[in-house]
Protein backbone atom coordinates (compact mmCIF):
# COMPACT_ATOMS: atom_id res chain seq x y z
CA UNK A 1 0.00 0.00 0.00
CA UNK A 2 2.85 2.38 0.95
CA UNK A 3 4.71 1.45 -2.25
CA UNK A 4 1.59 2.17 -4.33
CA UNK A 5 1.13 5.54 -2.60
CA UNK A 6 4.82 6.33 -3.13
CA UNK A 7 4.49 5.54 -6.85
CA UNK A 8 1.41 7.81 -7.07
CA UNK A 9 3.25 10.69 -5.35
CA UNK A 10 6.26 10.13 -7.60
CA UNK A 11 4.01 10.13 -10.69
CA UNK A 12 2.43 13.39 -9.55
CA UNK A 13 5.87 14.93 -9.09
CA UNK A 14 6.89 13.83 -12.58
CA UNK A 15 3.63 15.17 -14.02
CA UNK A 16 4.17 18.53 -12.30
CA UNK A 17 7.78 18.60 -13.46
CA UNK A 18 6.74 17.92 -17.07
CA UNK A 19 4.05 20.60 -16.80
CA UNK A 20 6.56 23.09 -15.37
CA UNK A 21 9.04 22.17 -18.10
CA UNK A 22 6.41 22.80 -20.78
CA UNK A 23 5.60 26.19 -19.27
CA UNK A 24 9.29 27.10 -19.23
CA UNK A 25 9.95 25.92 -22.80
CA UNK A 26 9.16 29.30 -24.30
CA UNK A 27 11.32 31.09 -21.75
CA UNK A 28 14.27 28.90 -22.75
CA UNK A 29 13.70 29.53 -26.44
CA UNK A 30 15.88 32.19 -28.10
CA UNK A 31 14.21 35.58 -28.39
CA UNK A 32 12.21 35.96 -31.59
CA UNK A 33 11.73 39.00 -33.83
CA UNK A 34 8.93 39.76 -36.28
CA UNK A 35 9.46 42.76 -38.59
CA UNK A 36 6.40 44.33 -40.20
CA UNK A 37 7.10 46.35 -43.36
CA UNK A 38 4.75 48.21 -45.70
CA UNK A 39 4.46 47.46 -49.40
CA UNK A 40 2.85 49.33 -52.34
CA UNK A 41 1.61 52.37 -50.39
CA UNK A 42 1.32 53.89 -46.94
CA UNK A 43 -1.78 54.20 -44.80
CA UNK A 44 -3.07 50.65 -45.27
CA UNK A 45 -2.93 49.70 -41.60
CA UNK A 46 0.55 48.48 -40.63
CA UNK A 47 -0.04 49.72 -37.08
CA UNK A 48 -3.31 47.83 -36.71
CA UNK A 49 -1.77 44.74 -38.31
CA UNK A 50 1.19 44.91 -35.89
CA UNK A 51 -1.13 45.41 -32.91
CA UNK A 52 -3.32 42.50 -34.05
CA UNK A 53 -0.35 40.17 -34.50
CA UNK A 54 0.61 41.01 -30.95
CA UNK A 55 -2.92 40.27 -29.77
CA UNK A 56 -3.17 36.80 -31.34
CA UNK A 57 0.32 35.81 -30.15
CA UNK A 58 -0.39 37.11 -26.63
CA UNK A 59 -3.51 34.96 -26.63
CA UNK A 60 -1.18 31.97 -27.02
CA UNK A 61 0.53 32.82 -23.73
CA UNK A 62 3.56 34.54 -25.25
CA UNK A 63 5.04 37.67 -23.72
CA UNK A 64 5.03 40.27 -26.51
CA UNK A 65 6.56 43.73 -26.89
CA UNK A 66 5.65 45.94 -29.83
CA UNK A 67 8.18 48.41 -31.23
CA UNK A 68 7.40 51.36 -33.51
CA UNK A 69 10.13 52.70 -35.79
CA UNK A 70 9.48 56.17 -37.24
CA UNK A 71 12.04 57.04 -39.94
CA UNK A 72 11.72 60.83 -39.62
CA UNK A 73 14.52 62.94 -38.15
CA UNK A 74 12.40 64.45 -35.38
CA UNK A 75 13.73 63.17 -32.06
CA UNK A 76 10.13 62.51 -30.97
CA UNK A 77 6.60 63.26 -32.18
CA UNK A 78 6.00 66.19 -29.82
CA UNK A 79 6.73 69.01 -32.27
CA UNK A 80 4.72 67.67 -35.19
CA UNK A 81 1.42 69.16 -36.37
CA UNK A 82 -1.50 66.82 -35.50
CA UNK A 83 -3.33 67.84 -38.70
CA UNK A 84 -0.51 66.38 -40.77
CA UNK A 85 0.81 63.58 -38.59
CA UNK A 86 -2.09 62.62 -36.36
CA UNK A 87 -2.28 62.37 -32.59
CA UNK A 88 0.75 62.66 -30.34
CA UNK A 89 0.47 59.76 -27.89
CA UNK A 90 2.19 60.16 -24.49
CA UNK A 91 3.66 57.24 -22.56
CA UNK A 92 3.85 56.95 -18.76
CA UNK A 93 7.37 58.37 -18.65
CA UNK A 94 6.33 61.38 -20.76
CA UNK A 95 7.80 60.36 -24.11
CA UNK A 96 5.77 61.88 -26.97
CA UNK A 97 5.25 59.22 -29.63
CA UNK A 98 3.39 58.27 -32.77
CA UNK A 99 -0.30 57.39 -32.48
CA UNK A 100 0.45 53.73 -33.27
CA UNK A 101 1.86 53.40 -29.75
CA UNK A 102 -1.69 54.05 -28.55
CA UNK A 103 -2.96 51.15 -30.65
CA UNK A 104 -0.22 48.94 -29.25
CA UNK A 105 -1.32 49.68 -25.67
CA UNK A 106 -5.00 49.28 -26.44
CA UNK A 107 -4.60 45.96 -28.25
CA UNK A 108 -2.18 44.42 -25.72
CA UNK A 109 -4.01 45.98 -22.73
CA UNK A 110 -0.61 46.92 -21.33
CA UNK A 111 1.51 50.04 -20.93
CA UNK A 112 4.32 50.46 -23.46
CA UNK A 113 7.78 51.67 -22.45
CA UNK A 114 10.08 54.26 -24.00
CA UNK A 115 12.28 51.39 -25.20
CA UNK A 116 9.48 50.44 -27.60
CA UNK A 117 9.72 53.60 -29.67
CA UNK A 118 12.50 54.97 -31.85
CA UNK A 119 13.02 57.53 -34.58
CA UNK A 120 15.89 58.22 -36.95
CA UNK A 121 16.40 61.42 -34.98
CA UNK A 122 16.87 59.47 -31.73
CA UNK A 123 19.33 57.08 -33.32
CA UNK A 124 21.46 59.71 -35.08
CA UNK A 125 21.41 61.98 -32.00
CA UNK A 126 22.74 59.21 -29.76
CA UNK A 127 25.44 58.18 -32.22
CA UNK A 128 26.61 61.77 -32.68
CA UNK A 129 26.66 62.35 -28.91
CA UNK A 130 28.71 59.17 -28.47
CA UNK A 131 31.13 60.34 -31.17
CA UNK A 132 31.53 63.71 -29.39
CA UNK A 133 32.31 61.82 -26.17
CA UNK A 134 34.99 59.71 -27.94
CA UNK A 135 32.90 56.59 -27.43
CA UNK A 136 34.16 55.21 -30.75
CA UNK A 137 37.82 55.77 -29.90
CA UNK A 138 38.61 58.15 -32.75
CA UNK A 139 37.19 55.93 -35.49
CA UNK A 140 35.51 57.35 -38.58
CA UNK A 141 31.82 57.16 -37.62
CA UNK A 142 29.60 56.08 -40.52
CA UNK A 143 26.03 54.98 -41.23
CA UNK A 144 27.30 51.41 -41.59
CA UNK A 145 28.19 49.96 -39.17
CA UNK A 146 27.55 52.54 -36.43
CA UNK A 147 23.98 53.72 -37.17
CA UNK A 148 22.91 50.20 -38.14
CA UNK A 149 24.45 48.69 -35.00
CA UNK A 150 22.80 51.33 -32.78
CA UNK A 151 19.43 50.32 -34.24
CA UNK A 152 20.12 46.61 -33.62
CA UNK A 153 21.18 47.46 -30.06
CA UNK A 154 17.86 49.27 -29.50
CA UNK A 155 15.87 46.29 -30.80
CA UNK A 156 17.74 43.96 -28.43
CA UNK A 157 17.55 46.37 -25.50
CA UNK A 158 13.76 46.71 -25.86
CA UNK A 159 13.41 42.93 -25.80
CA UNK A 160 15.61 42.65 -22.72
CA UNK A 161 13.84 45.42 -20.80
CA UNK A 162 10.41 43.95 -21.57
CA UNK A 163 11.55 40.38 -20.81
CA UNK A 164 9.50 39.34 -23.80
CA UNK A 165 9.45 36.17 -25.84
CA UNK A 166 8.77 37.91 -29.14
CA UNK A 167 9.43 41.48 -30.34
CA UNK A 168 7.17 42.70 -33.14
CA UNK A 169 8.77 45.69 -34.87
CA UNK A 170 6.79 47.95 -37.19
CA UNK A 171 9.07 49.82 -39.59
CA UNK A 172 7.32 53.01 -40.66
CA UNK A 173 6.97 54.09 -44.26
CA UNK A 174 6.88 51.92 -47.37
CA UNK A 175 9.39 49.75 -49.22
CA UNK A 176 11.35 52.06 -51.48
CA UNK A 177 11.41 54.98 -49.05
CA UNK A 178 14.95 56.25 -48.59
CA UNK A 179 14.28 57.06 -44.93
CA UNK A 180 13.69 53.50 -43.69
CA UNK A 181 16.47 51.69 -45.55
CA UNK A 182 18.80 51.73 -42.53
CA UNK A 183 16.17 50.08 -40.34
CA UNK A 184 15.55 47.36 -42.93
CA UNK A 185 19.32 46.85 -43.09
CA UNK A 186 19.43 46.44 -39.29
CA UNK A 187 16.64 43.86 -39.49
CA UNK A 188 18.51 42.06 -42.29
CA UNK A 189 21.60 41.84 -40.08
CA UNK A 190 19.57 40.24 -37.30
CA UNK A 191 18.14 37.74 -39.78
CA UNK A 192 21.61 36.92 -41.07
CA UNK A 193 22.94 36.28 -37.56
CA UNK A 194 19.83 34.43 -36.33
CA UNK A 195 17.96 33.03 -39.35
CA UNK A 196 15.67 30.79 -37.26
CA UNK A 197 14.61 33.61 -34.94
CA UNK A 198 13.58 36.36 -37.37
CA UNK A 199 10.48 36.61 -39.55
CA UNK A 200 9.48 39.33 -42.04
CA UNK A 201 5.87 40.26 -42.74
CA UNK A 202 4.92 42.59 -45.58
CA UNK A 203 1.60 44.43 -45.32
CA UNK A 204 0.62 45.17 -48.90
CA UNK A 205 -2.38 46.52 -50.76
CA UNK A 206 -4.23 44.80 -53.61
CA UNK A 207 -6.18 47.41 -55.60
CA UNK A 208 -9.40 46.68 -57.46
CA UNK A 209 -9.64 49.25 -60.28
CA UNK A 210 -13.25 50.37 -60.65
CA UNK A 211 -13.51 49.88 -64.41
CA UNK A 212 -11.83 46.47 -64.33
CA UNK A 213 -13.53 45.05 -61.25
CA UNK A 214 -10.68 42.60 -60.67
CA UNK A 215 -8.27 42.53 -57.74
CA UNK A 216 -4.69 43.09 -58.93
CA UNK A 217 -1.72 41.39 -57.25
CA UNK A 218 1.07 42.75 -59.48
CA UNK A 219 1.91 45.76 -57.22
CA UNK A 220 2.37 43.35 -54.29
CA UNK A 221 4.60 41.08 -56.37
CA UNK A 222 6.74 44.06 -57.36
CA UNK A 223 6.96 45.23 -53.72
CA UNK A 224 8.20 41.78 -52.66
CA UNK A 225 10.87 41.90 -55.39
CA UNK A 226 11.96 45.37 -54.28
CA UNK A 227 12.26 44.15 -50.69
CA UNK A 228 14.36 41.23 -51.96
CA UNK A 229 16.71 43.75 -53.60
CA UNK A 230 17.57 44.90 -50.04
CA UNK A 231 18.58 41.34 -49.18
CA UNK A 232 15.31 40.58 -47.39
CA UNK A 233 12.74 38.00 -48.43
CA UNK A 234 9.32 38.28 -46.87
CA UNK A 235 8.03 35.23 -45.00
CA UNK A 236 4.39 36.32 -44.77
CA UNK A 237 2.19 38.74 -46.70
CA UNK A 238 -0.83 40.41 -45.14
CA UNK A 239 -2.92 41.33 -48.15
CA UNK A 240 -5.07 44.41 -47.58
CA UNK A 241 -7.95 44.80 -50.00
CA UNK A 242 -11.55 45.94 -50.22
CA UNK A 243 -12.76 42.34 -50.19
CA UNK A 244 -11.36 39.00 -48.91
CA UNK A 245 -8.79 37.22 -51.08
CA UNK A 246 -9.89 34.10 -52.87
CA UNK A 247 -7.71 30.99 -52.96
CA UNK A 248 -6.60 31.65 -56.55
CA UNK A 249 -5.25 35.08 -55.61
CA UNK A 250 -3.49 33.66 -52.56
CA UNK A 251 -1.85 30.94 -54.66
CA UNK A 252 -0.75 33.46 -57.27
CA UNK A 253 0.88 35.71 -54.66
CA UNK A 254 2.46 32.72 -52.90
CA UNK A 255 4.08 31.39 -56.09
CA UNK A 256 5.39 34.75 -57.27
CA UNK A 257 6.70 35.72 -53.82
CA UNK A 258 8.09 32.29 -52.95
CA UNK A 259 6.11 31.68 -49.75
CA UNK A 260 3.58 29.00 -48.73
CA UNK A 261 -0.04 29.73 -49.60
CA UNK A 262 -1.03 29.63 -45.91
CA UNK A 263 1.42 32.50 -45.34
CA UNK A 264 -0.74 34.82 -47.44
CA UNK A 265 -3.19 36.35 -44.97
CA UNK A 266 -6.39 38.01 -46.15
CA UNK A 267 -7.13 41.40 -44.53
CA UNK A 268 -10.25 42.88 -46.12
CA UNK A 269 -11.85 46.20 -45.20
CA UNK A 270 -13.96 45.74 -42.08
CA UNK A 271 -16.30 47.78 -39.91
CA UNK A 272 -14.17 47.65 -36.76
CA UNK A 273 -10.39 47.44 -36.33
CA UNK A 274 -10.99 45.14 -33.35
CA UNK A 275 -12.13 42.45 -35.79
CA UNK A 276 -8.62 42.24 -37.29
CA UNK A 277 -7.21 39.85 -34.64
CA UNK A 278 -10.34 37.70 -35.05
CA UNK A 279 -9.76 37.50 -38.81
CA UNK A 280 -6.08 36.71 -38.25
CA UNK A 281 -7.12 33.87 -35.97
CA UNK A 282 -9.37 32.46 -38.71
CA UNK A 283 -6.42 32.44 -41.11
CA UNK A 284 -4.32 30.71 -38.40
CA UNK A 285 -1.68 33.45 -38.48
CA UNK A 286 -0.49 32.87 -34.91
CA UNK A 287 -0.09 29.12 -35.44
CA UNK A 288 1.87 29.61 -38.67
CA UNK A 289 4.12 32.26 -37.09
CA UNK A 290 4.86 30.00 -34.13
CA UNK A 291 5.61 27.11 -36.46
CA UNK A 292 7.97 29.26 -38.56
CA UNK A 293 9.75 30.52 -35.43
CA UNK A 294 9.94 27.03 -33.89
CA UNK A 295 7.84 27.99 -30.88
CA UNK A 296 5.86 25.22 -29.14
CA UNK A 297 2.20 25.15 -30.12
CA UNK A 298 -0.26 26.46 -27.54
CA UNK A 299 -3.99 26.76 -27.27
CA UNK A 300 -5.63 30.16 -27.32
CA UNK A 301 -6.27 31.47 -23.80
CA UNK A 302 -9.51 32.79 -22.26
CA UNK A 303 -8.48 36.43 -22.78
CA UNK A 304 -9.11 36.07 -26.50
CA UNK A 305 -12.65 34.88 -25.79
CA UNK A 306 -13.22 38.21 -24.04
CA UNK A 307 -11.64 40.01 -26.99
CA UNK A 308 -13.98 38.33 -29.48
CA UNK A 309 -16.95 39.14 -27.28
CA UNK A 310 -15.87 42.80 -27.22
CA UNK A 311 -15.16 42.91 -30.97
CA UNK A 312 -18.64 41.63 -31.67
CA UNK A 313 -20.37 43.79 -29.08
CA UNK A 314 -18.70 47.07 -30.01
CA UNK A 315 -20.55 46.98 -33.36
CA UNK A 316 -23.93 46.17 -31.83
CA UNK A 317 -26.61 48.27 -30.15
CA UNK A 318 -27.90 49.74 -33.42
CA UNK A 319 -31.21 50.36 -31.64
CA UNK A 320 -29.47 52.38 -28.92
CA UNK A 321 -27.45 55.08 -30.65
CA UNK A 322 -26.03 58.22 -29.07
CA UNK A 323 -24.93 61.30 -31.03
CA UNK A 324 -21.64 62.56 -29.61
CA UNK A 325 -19.96 65.73 -30.92
CA UNK A 326 -16.19 66.21 -30.93
CA UNK A 327 -15.60 69.95 -31.20
CA UNK A 328 -12.05 70.47 -32.44
CA UNK A 329 -9.85 72.43 -34.78
CA UNK A 330 -7.56 69.74 -36.20
CA UNK A 331 -10.13 68.27 -38.59
CA UNK A 332 -9.63 70.11 -41.88
CA UNK A 333 -6.74 69.09 -44.11
CA UNK A 334 -7.40 70.15 -47.68
CA UNK A 335 -10.67 68.66 -48.86
CA UNK A 336 -10.59 65.91 -46.26
CA UNK A 337 -11.64 65.51 -42.64
CA UNK A 338 -8.81 64.07 -40.54
CA UNK A 339 -9.91 62.35 -37.32
CA UNK A 340 -6.48 60.86 -36.50
CA UNK A 341 -5.64 63.94 -34.43
CA UNK A 342 -8.15 62.69 -31.83
CA UNK A 343 -7.90 58.94 -32.39
CA UNK A 344 -7.53 58.00 -28.69
CA UNK A 345 -10.58 60.09 -27.79
CA UNK A 346 -12.67 58.43 -30.50
CA UNK A 347 -11.64 54.95 -29.39
CA UNK A 348 -12.24 55.74 -25.71
CA UNK A 349 -15.82 56.78 -26.59
CA UNK A 350 -16.37 53.45 -28.39
CA UNK A 351 -15.11 51.41 -25.41
CA UNK A 352 -17.36 53.22 -22.95
CA UNK A 353 -20.26 52.97 -25.39
CA UNK A 354 -19.83 49.20 -25.36
CA UNK A 355 -19.70 49.26 -21.54
CA UNK A 356 -23.02 51.15 -21.49
CA UNK A 357 -24.59 48.99 -24.23
CA UNK A 358 -25.01 51.88 -26.66
CA UNK A 359 -23.48 52.69 -30.02
CA UNK A 360 -21.97 56.19 -30.07
CA UNK A 361 -22.28 57.93 -33.42
CA UNK A 362 -19.41 60.41 -33.50
CA UNK A 363 -19.82 63.76 -35.25
CA UNK A 364 -16.82 65.98 -35.96
CA UNK A 365 -17.68 69.65 -35.39
CA UNK A 366 -15.31 72.42 -36.49
CA UNK A 367 -15.10 75.03 -33.72
CA UNK A 368 -14.53 77.78 -36.29
CA UNK A 369 -18.19 77.39 -37.33
CA UNK A 370 -19.19 78.98 -34.00
CA UNK A 371 -16.99 82.04 -34.36
CA UNK A 372 -19.19 83.67 -36.98
CA UNK A 373 -21.45 86.64 -36.15
CA UNK A 374 -24.65 84.63 -35.53
CA UNK A 375 -23.71 80.97 -35.10
CA UNK A 376 -26.38 78.30 -35.46
CA UNK A 377 -26.46 76.90 -31.92
CA UNK A 378 -29.60 74.90 -32.70
CA UNK A 379 -27.37 72.45 -34.57
CA UNK A 380 -25.97 71.41 -31.17
CA UNK A 381 -29.38 70.25 -29.91
CA UNK A 382 -29.08 67.00 -31.85
CA UNK A 383 -26.15 65.86 -29.70
CA UNK A 384 -26.50 63.78 -26.56
CA UNK A 385 -23.04 64.80 -25.40
CA UNK A 386 -20.25 67.21 -26.37
CA UNK A 387 -16.50 66.70 -25.98
CA UNK A 388 -13.85 69.40 -26.40
CA UNK A 389 -10.49 67.60 -26.67
CA UNK A 390 -6.95 68.87 -26.21
CA UNK A 391 -5.09 71.23 -28.50
CA UNK A 392 -2.73 74.16 -28.66
CA UNK A 393 -2.92 77.72 -29.97
CA UNK A 394 -5.49 80.41 -30.61
CA UNK A 395 -7.30 79.11 -33.69
CA UNK A 396 -10.94 78.14 -33.06
CA UNK A 397 -10.83 78.95 -29.34
CA UNK A 398 -13.68 81.48 -29.20
CA UNK A 399 -15.87 79.00 -31.07
CA UNK A 400 -15.12 76.36 -28.44
CA UNK A 401 -15.95 78.81 -25.65
CA UNK A 402 -19.30 79.55 -27.29
CA UNK A 403 -20.09 75.83 -27.57
CA UNK A 404 -19.12 75.23 -23.93
CA UNK A 405 -21.42 78.02 -22.73
CA UNK A 406 -24.30 76.61 -24.74
CA UNK A 407 -23.72 73.09 -23.35
CA UNK A 408 -23.59 74.43 -19.78
CA UNK A 409 -26.73 76.52 -20.07
CA UNK A 410 -28.77 73.92 -21.98
CA UNK A 411 -27.77 70.93 -19.84
CA UNK A 412 -26.01 69.00 -22.62
CA UNK A 413 -23.45 66.60 -21.06
CA UNK A 414 -20.01 68.15 -21.52
CA UNK A 415 -16.57 66.55 -21.16
CA UNK A 416 -13.47 68.74 -21.51
CA UNK A 417 -10.06 67.17 -22.01
CA UNK A 418 -6.94 69.18 -21.13
CA UNK A 419 -7.49 72.38 -23.14
CA UNK A 420 -11.21 71.53 -22.94
CA UNK A 421 -10.97 71.75 -19.12
CA UNK A 422 -9.04 75.03 -19.27
CA UNK A 423 -11.59 76.55 -21.63
CA UNK A 424 -14.57 75.46 -19.51
CA UNK A 425 -12.89 77.20 -16.56
CA UNK A 426 -12.40 80.38 -18.62
CA UNK A 427 -16.01 80.25 -19.85
CA UNK A 428 -17.24 79.89 -16.27
CA UNK A 429 -15.05 82.80 -15.14
CA UNK A 430 -16.39 85.02 -17.92
CA UNK A 431 -20.08 84.21 -17.80
CA UNK A 432 -20.77 83.13 -14.22
CA UNK A 433 -18.10 84.78 -12.06
CA UNK A 434 -18.28 87.91 -14.23
CA UNK A 435 -14.56 88.29 -14.95
CA UNK A 436 -14.71 90.04 -18.33
CA UNK A 437 -11.61 89.45 -20.39
CA UNK A 438 -10.85 86.15 -18.65
CA UNK A 439 -8.33 84.32 -20.81
CA UNK A 440 -5.39 81.92 -20.97
CA UNK A 441 -1.82 83.21 -21.06
CA UNK A 442 -1.30 80.98 -24.08
CA UNK A 443 -3.59 83.26 -26.11
CA UNK A 444 -3.10 86.67 -24.48
CA UNK A 445 -0.48 87.00 -21.73
CA UNK A 446 -1.63 90.60 -21.14
CA UNK A 447 -5.31 89.77 -20.56
CA UNK A 448 -6.85 91.36 -17.44
CA UNK A 449 -7.73 88.00 -15.88
CA UNK A 450 -5.33 85.16 -16.63
CA UNK A 451 -7.46 82.27 -15.39
CA UNK A 452 -5.05 79.85 -17.05
CA UNK A 453 -1.37 80.68 -16.66
CA UNK A 454 2.09 79.19 -16.45
CA UNK A 455 3.42 78.31 -13.02
CA UNK A 456 6.37 80.49 -11.88
CA UNK A 457 8.92 77.66 -12.11
CA UNK A 458 7.88 77.00 -15.73
CA UNK A 459 8.23 80.63 -16.89
CA UNK A 460 12.00 80.54 -16.47
CA UNK A 461 12.25 77.46 -18.71
CA UNK A 462 10.17 79.12 -21.44
CA UNK A 463 12.29 82.28 -21.23
CA UNK A 464 15.29 80.06 -21.94
CA UNK A 465 13.51 78.50 -24.94
CA UNK A 466 13.15 75.13 -23.17
CA UNK A 467 9.53 74.54 -24.24
CA UNK A 468 9.60 70.77 -23.84
CA UNK A 469 11.04 71.10 -20.33
CA UNK A 470 8.19 73.43 -19.37
CA UNK A 471 5.51 70.84 -20.06
CA UNK A 472 3.95 68.36 -17.69
CA UNK A 473 4.39 65.11 -19.56
CA UNK A 474 3.55 61.58 -18.51
CA UNK A 475 1.97 59.96 -15.46
CA UNK A 476 1.17 62.13 -12.41
CA UNK A 477 -0.84 61.37 -9.25
CA UNK A 478 -3.96 63.26 -8.15
CA UNK A 479 -6.28 63.12 -5.14
CA UNK A 480 -10.06 63.11 -5.50
CA UNK A 481 -12.68 65.09 -3.62
CA UNK A 482 -15.05 62.96 -1.57
CA UNK A 483 -18.57 62.48 -2.98
CA UNK A 484 -17.74 64.24 -6.26
CA UNK A 485 -18.80 63.00 -9.69
CA UNK A 486 -15.14 62.19 -10.40
CA UNK A 487 -14.72 60.07 -7.27
CA UNK A 488 -17.99 58.29 -7.95
CA UNK A 489 -16.88 57.47 -11.49
CA UNK A 490 -13.44 56.20 -10.45
CA UNK A 491 -14.97 54.07 -7.70
CA UNK A 492 -16.72 51.90 -10.29
CA UNK A 493 -14.81 49.27 -12.23
CA UNK A 494 -16.37 47.19 -15.03
CA UNK A 495 -19.82 48.33 -13.91
CA UNK A 496 -19.37 47.18 -10.29
CA UNK A 497 -18.94 49.47 -7.29
CA UNK A 498 -15.67 48.91 -5.48
CA UNK A 499 -15.76 48.04 -1.79
CA UNK A 500 -13.69 51.13 -0.98
CA UNK A 501 -14.11 54.52 -2.66
CA UNK A 502 -11.13 55.61 -4.73
CA UNK A 503 -9.27 58.56 -3.22
CA UNK A 504 -6.28 58.84 -5.55
CA UNK A 505 -5.55 58.25 -9.24
CA UNK A 506 -2.68 58.44 -11.73
CA UNK A 507 -3.21 59.89 -15.20
CA UNK A 508 -1.12 61.02 -18.18
CA UNK A 509 -0.54 64.69 -18.94
CA UNK A 510 0.62 66.78 -21.89
CA UNK A 511 0.39 70.52 -21.22
CA UNK A 512 2.24 73.50 -19.76
CA UNK A 513 -0.58 75.80 -18.58
CA UNK A 514 -2.48 75.41 -15.30
CA UNK A 515 -5.46 76.94 -13.50
CA UNK A 516 -4.10 80.12 -11.91
CA UNK A 517 -4.12 79.70 -8.08
CA UNK A 518 -5.10 83.39 -7.73
CA UNK A 519 -8.60 82.66 -9.11
CA UNK A 520 -9.39 79.28 -7.56
CA UNK A 521 -11.34 80.67 -4.56
CA UNK A 522 -13.44 83.00 -6.76
CA UNK A 523 -14.32 80.11 -9.05
CA UNK A 524 -15.17 77.84 -6.12
CA UNK A 525 -17.31 80.51 -4.44
CA UNK A 526 -19.29 80.79 -7.70
CA UNK A 527 -20.02 77.04 -7.70
CA UNK A 528 -17.21 75.42 -9.72
CA UNK A 529 -15.85 72.35 -7.94
CA UNK A 530 -12.23 71.24 -8.28
CA UNK A 531 -12.75 67.56 -7.58
CA UNK A 532 -9.21 66.47 -8.46
CA UNK A 533 -5.97 68.16 -7.43
CA UNK A 534 -2.28 67.36 -7.23
CA UNK A 535 -1.36 65.69 -3.90
CA UNK A 536 -0.10 69.03 -2.54
CA UNK A 537 -3.31 70.78 -3.60
CA UNK A 538 -1.54 73.33 -5.83
CA UNK A 539 -2.53 72.09 -9.30
CA UNK A 540 -6.15 71.64 -10.37
CA UNK A 541 -6.64 68.30 -12.16
CA UNK A 542 -10.45 67.96 -12.47
CA UNK A 543 -13.16 70.63 -12.54
CA UNK A 544 -16.87 69.89 -12.42
CA UNK A 545 -20.29 71.28 -11.56
CA UNK A 546 -22.41 69.49 -8.92
CA UNK A 547 -24.80 66.99 -10.44
CA UNK A 548 -28.30 68.26 -11.02
CA UNK A 549 -30.67 69.73 -13.58
CA UNK A 550 -29.32 72.71 -15.53
CA UNK A 551 -31.18 76.00 -15.77
CA UNK A 552 -32.42 76.09 -12.17
CA UNK A 553 -30.14 78.96 -11.16
CA UNK A 554 -28.01 76.88 -8.78
CA UNK A 555 -25.18 76.14 -11.24
CA UNK A 556 -25.86 72.42 -11.31
CA UNK A 557 -25.57 70.21 -14.38
CA UNK A 558 -26.12 66.54 -15.37
CA UNK A 559 -22.45 66.23 -16.39
CA UNK A 560 -20.19 69.25 -16.81
CA UNK A 561 -16.65 68.01 -16.13
CA UNK A 562 -13.14 68.61 -17.42
CA UNK A 563 -9.75 67.04 -16.78
CA UNK A 564 -6.35 68.69 -17.01
CA UNK A 565 -4.93 65.30 -17.96
CA UNK A 566 -5.72 63.09 -20.97
CA UNK A 567 -7.89 60.18 -19.74
CA UNK A 568 -8.14 58.85 -23.31
CA UNK A 569 -4.51 57.68 -23.13
CA UNK A 570 -5.43 55.03 -20.55
CA UNK A 571 -8.69 53.83 -22.12
CA UNK A 572 -8.55 50.21 -23.32
CA UNK A 573 -11.11 48.03 -25.16
CA UNK A 574 -11.34 45.59 -22.24
CA UNK A 575 -10.87 48.33 -19.60
CA UNK A 576 -12.90 51.45 -20.57
CA UNK A 577 -11.93 54.64 -18.80
CA UNK A 578 -14.32 55.43 -15.88
CA UNK A 579 -14.78 59.12 -16.76
CA UNK A 580 -15.68 58.36 -20.38
CA UNK A 581 -18.00 55.63 -19.13
CA UNK A 582 -19.74 58.04 -16.74
CA UNK A 583 -20.05 60.66 -19.51
CA UNK A 584 -21.68 58.13 -21.87
CA UNK A 585 -23.90 56.85 -19.04
CA UNK A 586 -25.30 60.35 -18.42
CA UNK A 587 -25.63 61.04 -22.17
CA UNK A 588 -27.65 57.82 -22.44
CA UNK A 589 -29.95 59.00 -19.65
CA UNK A 590 -30.43 62.39 -21.33
CA UNK A 591 -31.16 60.68 -24.64
CA UNK A 592 -33.81 58.51 -22.97
CA UNK A 593 -35.49 61.60 -21.45
CA UNK A 594 -35.50 63.41 -24.82
CA UNK A 595 -37.06 60.41 -26.54
CA UNK A 596 -39.77 60.20 -23.89
CA UNK A 597 -40.57 63.92 -24.27
CA UNK A 598 -40.68 63.67 -28.07
CA UNK A 599 -43.07 60.72 -27.93
CA UNK A 600 -45.68 62.70 -25.94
Amino acid sequence: MKAKLARKISANKISKAVSTSAKNQIKKSPHKYIFVIGGVMSGVGKGIATSSIGTVLSAKGLRINLVKVDPYLNVDAGTMNPTEHGEVFVLNNGLETDQDMGNYERFLNRDASDYDYMTSGMVYKDVIEKERALHYGGKCVEAIPHIRDEIVHRFEHAAKQNKSDVSIVEIGGTIGDYQNVMFIEAARMLKMKRPADVVFIMVSYLPTPGKLGEMKSRPTQNAARQLASYGVNTDFIIARAETPLDLRRKEKIAISCNIPTEHVISAPDIESIYDVPVNFEKDRLAENLMKTLNLPERKTGPDFTEWKKMAKGIKNFEDHKLNIAIVGKYFNTGDFVLTDAYISVLEAIKFSGYANKVKPVIHTVNSRDFEVKNPDYSSLEQYDGIIVPGGFGESGIEGKLNVIRYAREKGIPYFGLCYGMQLMTIEYARNVVGLKGAQTAEIDPKAPHLIIDIMPDQKKKIAEGNYGGSMRLGLYPAKLLKDSIAQEAYSVFEGKSLEKATTSIKERHRHRYEVNPKYIKKLQDAGLVFSGTSPDGVLMEIAELPRGEAGKGDNKHPFFLGTQFHPEFLARPLMPHPLFTEFIKVAKQINKIKKAENSK
